[in-house]
């Protein structure tokens, strides 16, 4: 089993190393991901201790922080329904 996961995470290594090559894409996207993973923290951050919601308390992980990086906005909505219907 860890030798199909090794071939799979060098494999996918491979494969993003040359789409970022080949496609010449810099090192701009860093940037502007890391603004991105900065406004996301932020708003988990502002939800938690804002005090609308007074039982919502979203951790800040990177599962958290990677649902909100990927859907934005309604990725906060999404994990608070989440938290508020499921616990």
């Amino acid at each position: 089993m860890k030798i199909i996961l090794t071939v799979v995470l060098a494999i996918s290594l491979l494969s993003l190393l040359f789409i970022v090559f080949s496609r010449r894409l810099g090192f701009a996207w860093l940037s502007r991901l890391g603004v991105h993973v900065v406004v996301a923290a932020l708003g988990l951050y502002v939800v938690n201790y804002s005090g609308w919601i007074a039982e919502a308390y979203i951790p800040l992980n990177p599962v958290t922080l990677t649902t909100v990086l990927v859907l934005g906005l309604p990725g906060i909505g999404l994990l608070l329904g989440l938290k508020l219907i499921l616990i």
